[in-house]
């Protein structure tokens, strides 16, 4: 094992699982809270998770950072894609520019927003953007794997570096987006191997293609897999196969942010099945994840209930980015305010002896 794959196995292996006194405490003032018990459903289940994630009963996420990873596939090529790879650089530019719909929404909320070449197929000349770049794009890999193991390593790590950076500028909350022309092949091609379904299962239209292009993309992800025969209990192996340079980044960033114990927020399908591929290297990733919107690809339900989780949002949206996360960050953000500044029955003065029998029912209480 060469030294990238000996730090990646200690990352991993640093990874805690969430603080259970921190949430019993968390449970614990969510039921002294005025209100009736469960009332404000899930923004009291974040405020928990939050408590294990840090450590701490009361947070907040006033500095919030949205990470985009930006990086070209050589599957285009097979014509799975509505869209020239040019626009991979001319997104990755404009999203510095806040410009493009995750930015605008970002630059509305206030939220730091990084944007990472770890790919793009050509020479970004924008000082905005970090250049991390692995490679001039993946291969094609309906003909050939997409690219190395020490890559896909390099880009994980990569990954991990970015939550690294969060947490020394003093980041409380980030979001994972991306930005490359063919990835939504590229997932339903690694959510395929994980899961063991078939494209026809995994795969939907992405940014929009014709009939013939859309059966053109299953054919290339079945195809694919056949051809390289990734291992669905390595998911090194199936990035570095049938994945892309932003989906080995963004893996880096949830096992990172794990590290780093800080809450990380899913945008749509890519980053869901990044997550997917950060859980299957070290399941107490999991624990640190916050589901934004459902997205419109249907790949994206499997990945949810391959995680066990819920999304937050139901907003029809399909655009990536990282476009979800600023709007989750609000959510988690009234969340916090709840737990923080909302009177117990005590401060409010009043006698909640009449929630008793309430209380004894399992269906109202914060698990």
């Amino acid at each position: 094992m060469d030294y990238s794959e000996q730090r990646l196995q200690k990352c991993l292996q640093s990874v805690s699982a969430l603080d259970e006194a921190a949430m019993r405490l968390a449970r614990e003032r969510q039921a002294k809270l005025a209100k009736p018990p469960g009332s404000l459903g899930k923004l009291e289940d974040i405020s928990i998770q939050l408590a294990g994630i840090t450590g701490r009963v009361k947070n907040k996420v006033d500095h919030k950072r949205v990470i985009v990873l930006a990086a070209d596939n050589g599957v285009v090529a097979e014509g799975v894609s509505s869209s020239p790879q040019s626009v991979t650089l001319s997104q990755t530019i404009n999203l510095t520019r806040g410009i493009t719909g995750a930015s605008s929404i970002a630059k509305h909320f206030g939220n730091d927003l990084v944007v990472v070449d770890v790919g793009v197929n050509a020479e970004v000349r924008c000082p905005a953007v970090i250049d991390r770049k692995i490679a001039m794009g993946t291969k094609n890999l309906y003909r050939e794997p997409a690219m190395t193991r020490d890559q896909a390593v390099q880009g994980i790590l990569t990954g991990i570096d970015l939550a690294a950076d969060a947490r020394t500028d003093g980041v409380e909350i980030v979001g994972v987006g991306e930005m490359g022309i063919g990835n939504t092949t590229t997932s339903s091609a690694v959510l395929s191997c994980l899961t063991g379904l078939p494209a026809e299962a995994t795969t939907g239209r992405g940014g929009g293609v014709t009939d013939s292009s859309f059966l053109k993309k299953k054919q290339v992800i079945d195809g694919a897999i056949a051809l390289h025969k990734p291992d669905r209990n390595d998911p090194v192996d199936v990035l570095s196969k049938v994945g892309g340079f932003d989906l080995c980044a963004m893996t880096g960033v949830f096992i990172g942010c794990a590290m780093e114990h800080i809450p990380v927020v899913i945008d749509g399908f890519i980053s869901i099945v990044a997550a997917l591929c950060a859980v299957r290297l070290c399941p107490a990733v999991r624990g640190y994840l916050i589901a934004s919107h459902a997205s419109f690809e249907i790949g994206y339900v499997i990945a949810e209930k391959e995680l066990a989780l819920d999304a937050y949002l139901l907003l029809g949206m399909r655009l990536g980015e990282g476009s979800g996360c600023p709007i989750a960050f609000e959510v988690v953000s009234a969340a916090c305010a709840v737990m923080n500044t909302m009177a117990t029955f005590d401060e409010a003065e009043i006698n909640d002896d009449y929630l008793e029998e309430i209380r004894k029912q399992d269906s109202f209480t914060v698990k």
